[in-house]
């Protein structure tokens, strides 16, 4: 069994009759073979091009021993934190620790250490001094340039200085590792590799040419945050991988130079890449502990592209994935699909196709294909480019071959939806397809958010759009006489956002009768344009000002207004609804939010007003309490 999988353990290296490695693979996850998780990805990639790949998962990072497992690499360590970056994987937005895991075996947490690149790529220093250290995954990604850390609240060196590794491969990483791991073979040097796409590296001789762009260095952007919007403006426009050029930041007499990202996967890349020999379940020495969790989400679904042009500003994806749409065959897609029709676990049921979003199956514009995309005006959001291929026939044709394939019951979509795409394709059809073929009682949906201003800082459609996709949705129902439902999720706090437009949500919650089970409180991850919005104050793009929630109180406020009727919000609802002037919003009447306090119950109308005037360092007995909770405080 444990032949299907890559290498785990000196065992199986001697099963193989190997006695070195070329790559040891060091992962923050738990080993999952699956097309969905980045290590099973890279390390069959590597696999097929003749390289002996090895993987340790989530090695104690106390001491270098874990990291000699497999002995020293003849090549390189490669080295990512997993599927999403260590920090939000393990703290909430109030900076609680999460209680579990989906990425660690039985979903348990602390399985990982906090910033784990940069602790596993010391650690694997120290074992092995001389050994190229590669380092790679979202977390890696995200944080390639000088960025803002939410959890330290302050502006930290690029992740490479941090780890002292070699290389930095960013964005999905198919083409930088396999020129990385040739370039190695072959006996070159680091410094010998600086030409690859995809890559970033630390010199003290950068590279500066007419194509390259210097943006301000670490010093400057730790000390002016208006420099830190300037150099994130250049990083954000120059992400493109047919104009973008290469970017240098100086940081403390080094320099970090990005080259230009990696072209995208062609169809036929993209079918080689998941048509590798994944055996599409967790390693064995999970089975006791009951598996990873992360893969039941992910087991019997399709990837059928990547990449968004979407622009959300809170999203990786962009900055990850890159926004042109790279999209597998129809073929391939349905191989796989056969495929799982025989695996142990189907009862008929493949969970979803899509990618980042759902609809998005090709690229917005032929010209993305040979110019890129656009860098003065994005494909859809507060607008839509008159451009953009809205077709949605590709996509509804491939969900109608994927369900007559014999064995295959139902075919759900349950990746995110754009409906404001849909809606410019003017495609009723396939919203009654959808609701008749795809949907099981419930689609996800993301409105974010109902006041114009604020979604227009996320890079949403505005509210009108989603309420014509909800009369199109509820239209398509009752005439096919089915009881289904859109579940919208929606985001607290984001950068532009008021008290007085999360009660504007509110109200638009009651008036909808809608009770949101899941409410998610914006979180400043690092390279998303949102939080440069947060930590800046200011849109990077614009040089406008914006309102940013960043008092612990405001924040726990907004996320409650969307959760009213919860009785455990009761007070803090109050609170925010007397703070902001709104004591019409607490009665009996229809158009109430909560009722009256009963007598008896704490002074808040006497102390609601005097609330914001406390001195910083004297918040209160109450207010301390509250801070001291969401600092330290287990979920």
């Amino acid at each position: 069994m444990n032949e299907k999988f890559l290498v785990t353990s000196r065992a199986d290296m001697e099963r193989r009759g190997w006695d070195q490695l070329d790559f040891v693979y060091i992962n923050g996850d738990a080993y999952v073979d699956h097309p969905g998780f980045a290590a099973a990805v890279i390390g069959r990639v590597l696999e097929s091009r003749g390289y002996r790949v090895g993987i340790i998962s989530q090695p104690d990072w106390h001491s270098a021993e874990p990291f000699k497992a497999l002995g020293r690499p003849r090549l390189g360590a490669l080295i990512t934190a997993g599927n999403l970056d260590s920090m939000l994987n393990e703290k909430t937005a109030a900076k609680k620790f999460r209680s579990t895991d989906n990425y660690s075996p039985g979903g348990i947490a602390g399985k990982r250490p906090e910033r784990a690149t940069i602790v596993y790529a010391n650690r694997m220093r120290e074992a092995y001094k001389d050994v190229p250290i590669i380092i790679g995954g979202i977390e890696a990604s995200l944080r390639r340039f000088a960025h803002y850390d939410y959890w330290s609240d302050k502006v930290r060196h690029s992740i490479l200085l941090d780890s002292k590794a070699d290389i930095l491969s960013y964005g999905m990483g198919e083409h930088s590792v396999v020129e990385i791991a040739d370039a190695l073979a072959e006996g070159k040097n680091v410094a010998e590799m600086y030409h690859i796409r995809g890559i970033c590296y630390v010199t003290s001789r950068p590279p500066i040419s007419e194509k390259t762009v210097l943006c301000p260095s670490y010093e400057e952007v730790k000390a002016d945050k208006k420099a830190f919007a300037r150099a994130f403006k250049i990083q954000y426009e120059e992400q493109d991988p047919f104009y973008g050029r290469t970017i240098i930041q100086p940081s403390e007499n080094r320099y970090v130079v990005q080259t230009p990202p990696a072209l995208p996967l062609t169809t036929e890349e993209m079918d080689a890449v998941y048509e590798l020999p994944f055996t599409r379940r967790w390693h064995p020495d999970y089975d006791d502990c009951g598996g990873v969790p992360a893969l039941h989400e992910v087991q019997f679904s399709l990837t059928s592209h990547r990449g968004c042009f979407g622009h959300c500003h809170f999203c990786a994806i962009t900055s990850h994935q890159g926004p042109i749409v790279q999209n597998r065959s129809h073929e391939s897609l349905i191989r796989e699909a056969v495929h799982m029709t025989h695996l142990p676990g189907f009862k008929g049921y493949i969970h979803d196709v899509g990618g980042p979003t759902a609809n998005f199956r090709h690229p917005a514009c032929k010209k993305q294909l040979t110019a890129g995309v656009c860098k003065d005006r994005h494909c859809i959001g507060s607008e839509i480019c008159p451009n953009l291929d809205t077709s949605h026939d590709d996509y509804l044709k491939l969900l109608q071959e994927i369900r007559h394939i014999p064995h295959v019951k139902k075919v759900f979509v349950r990746s995110g939806l754009r409906y404001d795409y849909l809606l410019a394709d003017h495609n009723k059809k396939f919203v009654e397809e959808l609701c008749r073929y795809h949907v099981s009682g419930q689609l996800k949906v993301a409105p974010e958010h109902v006041v114009k201003h604020v979604t227009d800082l996320m890079g949403k459609a505005d509210v009108h759009a989603f309420l014509t996709f909800k009369k199109w949705f509820d239209e398509a129902n009752r005439k096919l006489g089915k009881k289904q439902y859109l579940v919208p999720y929606f985001m607290s706090s984001h950068p532009g956002c008021t008290l007085a437009d999360a009660i504007t949500l509110a109200e638009f919650l009651r008036d909808m009768h809608m009770q949101p089970e899941q409410v998610q409180d914006f979180i400043p991850t690092p390279g998303s344009l949102s939080t440069a919005m947060y930590y800046t104050g200011m849109n990077p793009l614009t040089g406008e000002k914006v309102y940013v929630a960043r008092r612990p109180e405001e924040k726990q406020m907004q996320r409650a207004l969307m959760q009213y009727k919860n009785p455990a919000n009761y007070d803090i609802v109050y609170k925010a609804l007397c703070i902001a002037g709104r004591r019409d919003l607490i009665g009996y009447g229809s158009h109430c939010l909560i009722p009256p306090r009963r007598p008896g119950k704490a002074r808040m109308e006497k102390t609601a007003g005097r609330a914001g005037n406390r001195r910083p360092g004297n918040p209160g007995r109450k207010g301390r309490t509250l801070q001291d909770r969401q600092r330290h405080g287990f979920r």
